[in-house]
């Protein structure tokens, strides 16, 4: 897996919104996310969310996270755990 991610984060009220979201987005929910483009997508997320360590394009080191979702009709997508704005729990799978 590439270890570069489009945006990195290293202040900590930005590291704690996403181990926030990491917490709160459980293995087998099935919800519906608003993204930072503005989109809207539902699906059950198979598995909680992993944050780690990525380097941005600039090369500065910080962290950002993977959020698989399973999208019926699409298949799986991978989004940036920094690119979900809200969520809205739906049920669990």
């Amino acid at each position: 897996m590439a270890r570069i991610a489009p945006r990195v984060h290293t202040d900590a009220a930005s590291i704690d919104r996403l181990k926030e979201l990491q917490q709160a987005l459980d293995a087998q929910l099935v919800a519906t996310l608003q993204l930072r483009d503005g989109s809207i997508v539902s699906g059950t997320i198979p598995e909680r969310p992993a944050l780690q360590q990525f380097f941005g394009p600039d090369g500065d080191e910080g962290m950002n996270g993977l959020l698989l979702l399973d999208v019926d009709g699409e298949g799986r997508r991978m989004l940036w755990l920094d690119d979900v704005v809200d969520f809205s729990r739906i049920g669990s799978a």
